[in-house]
Formats: structure tokens, C-alpha cells, sequence
């Protein structure tokens, strides 16, 4: 554990680390009731991918977060960096089987748009190195986040997808599994200007 990761979980309370990390395609039916709405993607190949997320809205506006995580160069980068350009970002682990999943269709996305997979695993990159080399990933880069900054920032648990716009403004997050490549999440990817 980093000396940023013990800080970080000296000074929250464990049940926000503990949603954080062991979420993992579970739903917050707290945040968003109102704005949320439950979309079933197209089937996919990949049974496990086929798994319905929830759509929420509430956030839409919102200035992508400056909370630095490493770049793939090892040099710290934020969202806010990827302004220009839609971005997707999506928060992910390598031990959650819904992240895990839906990573080829997050990879196939990856082709035409710009999508930023930031691991959420404590072990950085000795955990997400190999797993890129085995799942083959071509267009996405690793992104790392040991210390789990933004998944207790978004209160996220995992996967979480957000939509941001070429401002950088949110246009929606997706809590849950998906398969990007489905009709309905061309869609959804299509409202980010």
C-alpha cells in the first residue's frame, strides 16, 4: 500500500473505501434516483458483458474532476486534460468480473473515440501490465489510480463509465456492466459533443 493510499484510507470512513473497492457492480440507490435510468445493452458475444447499468444523469454539467492519476508515460495526468475531444472514462479493476468484461467493447470504442480505463487496483501496474498483455487490448492505454482517488471522489462503485463532452462538462456516468458496442451505448456515446 502507498503512503497515499494509507492516508487516504486513515481519513475516510471505511465504508467509503469499502464501497469503493468492493462495489463492483453493485448500485447506489441513494445518489441519482430521480436521473436514473436502467439501460439493457444489445446482446453482446460475451455473456457477462451483457449486464444492465445504470444510467444517471444528475451530474451532467459538471467540470471533469483535476484529481491526478498516472498516464501511461508514468506521468500524472487528470481528466480535465482530455477537455478537446468527447471523452469516456471508465473506472475498472482487474478483480471485478463486470470491469473485466466489458473491457473488449470498451477497447473497440477506443477506436473511434477517446476512452480513458483508470484502474482502480492498489497494485498499480504489476496488476494491470499483465493483464493488458493477456486480454490483448490494442487501443486502450493503462491508466492507474492506486490510490483510488477517483472512485471515492465519484463515489463510484465498479465499473463506472462517465460521458464527458469536449468542454469537459459530464454528460452522464453508467454505473454497472456494459457492452459499448451495443446500439443503445452508440447512442449514448453519441451525445458528447
Amino acid at each position: 500500500m502507498s503512503f497515499r493510499s494509507t492516508i487516504v484510507s486513515l481519513l475516510l470512513p471505511p465504508t467509503v473505501i469499502l464501497g469503493a473497492l468492493a462495489g463492483c457492480d453493485k448500485q447506489d440507490q441513494a445518489a441519482g434516483q430521480a436521473n436514473a435510468t436502467v439501460v439493457a445493452p444489445a446482446p453482446a458475444s460475451n455473456a457477462s458483458a451483457e449486464a444492465t447499468g445504470t444510467l444517471d444523469r444528475s451530474h451532467q454539467g459538471e467540470t471533469a474532476s483535476m484529481l491526478k492519476f498516472q498516464g501511461p508515460d508514468g506521468k500524472p495526468t487528470s481528466i480535465a486534460a482530455f477537455a478537446g475531444k468527447p471523452v469516456l472514462v471508465n473506472l475498472w479493476a482487474t478483480w471485478c468480473a463486470p470491469c473485466v468484461a466489458e473491457m473488449p467493447t470498451l477497447d473497440r470504442v477506443a477506436e473511434r473515440m477517446q476512452v480513458v480505463a483508470v484502474s482502480q487496483d492498489l497494485a498499480g501496474a504489476a496488476k494491470v501490465d499483465p493483464f493488458f498483455a493477456k486480454a490483448g487490448l490494442k487501443n486502450i492505454k493503462r491508466y492507474l489510480d492506486p490510490g483510488v482517488g477517483l472512485s471515492v471522489a465519484y463515489q463510484a462503485s465498479l465499473p463506472t463509465s462517465i460521458l464527458y463532452d469536449s468542454s469537459g462538462k459530464e454528460v452522464w456516468r453508467m454505473s454497472g456492466g456494459m457492452d459499448w458496442t451495443s446500439a443503445a451505448a452508440a447512442k449514448l456515446l453519441a451525445e458528447a459533443r
